[in-house]
């Protein structure tokens, strides 16, 4: 049993000596284990460094063993980031929250195209990689099942002035319609809806995409992971704290 395809280092565990049990976001058998003899060794550790991009091979005798992988580099992307703690952090948090929550063995090839453009925000250092990261959150949340229903009021039925989600129903609240209970709604970013990179709700778009991390954190960690007794990865939690404490310049590049 073997098969070829293109994947994302999402980590590397050393296992044995010398050994390394590796899990790779592939375009067409997704989120998928193996192990790479010499995983640890000098060579093969800046190889498999998590949002590196490989051409994978993968052998296995029966389809349901561990297998080995057999992994070329064709795109360094973690050191591009090395310098940049917020960026990396990103990097970090994407890679950690895809190998915890997508099906194993399962393509998602809609997963695996987002996050490569995900990665491409993170390495170019772009002011929207923020931006991005929250809709790639949104995105995969959709596609585990749990997508967000934000094109109109849940209680009202109005689209205009939509600026709360209901932590339970995932649907969105306008302002008129959130009445008593704002306080205990999640504020819904004004870029979730299109409105431009920043939107009108927030005078800062910093407190905005941290609005965005919270809003899909809740998501992940409530409906994807406390059903099998998971919480969200210590990665996605320091992202949101280094983005937290992170200054701001040029808007939102809030990267060194």
């Amino acid at each position: 049993m073997q098969w070829a395809d293109d994947g994302i280092v999402l980590s590397a565990r050393k296992h044995g000596e010398t050994a390394a049990i590796v899990q790779l976001l592939t375009r067409d058998h997704g989120r998928h284990a193996g192990l790479v003899r010499g995983g640890v060794g000098r060579r093969m550790r800046g190889v498999l460094q998590p949002g590196n991009e490989v051409r994978a091979e993968w052998r296995a005798r029966l389809p349901e063993h561990l297998g080995h992988y057999t992994v070329e580099l064709t795109r360094a992307r973690a050191a591009a980031l090395m310098d940049d703690p917020v960026r990396l952090a990103g990097l970090a948090a994407a890679c950690a929250v895809a190998e915890l929550t997508l099906p194993e063995r399962e393509p998602h090839v809609a997963s695996h195209g987002a996050t490569r453009a995900l990665l491409d925000a993170l390495e170019e250092g772009a002011e929207i990689w923020p931006y991005v990261y929250v809709r790639w959150e949104l995105g995969l949340l959709a596609e585990l099942g749990f997508g967000l229903d934000l094109a109109s009021c849940a209680v009202t039925g109005s689209s205009k002035n939509l600026t709360f989600v209901s932590p339970r129903s995932g649907r969105a609240v306008s302002d008129e319609g959130a009445g008593q209970y704002r306080d205990r709604l999640l504020k819904l970013p004004g870029f979730l809806l299109g409105n431009g990179a920043g939107g009108d709700e927030f005078n800062d778009p910093k407190a905005e995409i941290e609005a965005g991390l919270e809003l899909t954190g809740h998501f992940l960690e409530h409906s994807a992971l406390r059903p099998h007794d998971q919480t969200l990865p210590a990665a996605r939690t320091r992202l949101l704290e280094r983005f937290a404490r992170s200054t701001t310049r040029s808007g939102v590049n809030v990267g060194k």
